[in-house]
């Protein structure tokens, strides 16, 4: 006899958890590598920075990478 339907749907989620759990620790180290990187990125240069920065201090900022100033980049470095 196999599992039934109940049976195997609990077990697809406990697998699904534990990925879960296992990727956000993973996700978690890489952004902070990634804010570092872009910070040190931005402290190092001036605007207007590559796309990848800018939708970094975009997102950082809530703000349009458009509308972004100096201030707003000097605000986020100190």
């Amino acid at each position: 006899m196999g599992l039934s339907r109940r049976a195997k749907r609990d077990a697809t989620q406990a697998a699904a958890i534990a990925t879960k759990k296992a990727n956000k620790v993973r996700k978690d180290k890489e952004r902070a590598r990634r804010d570092a990187r872009m910070l040190e990125t931005v402290r190092a240069g001036s605007l207007p920075y590559t796309p990848e920065v800018m939708s970094w201090l975009s997102a950082k900022l809530s703000k349009p990478s458009t509308k972004i100033t100096p201030d707003d980049v000097a605000g986020l470095t100190s």
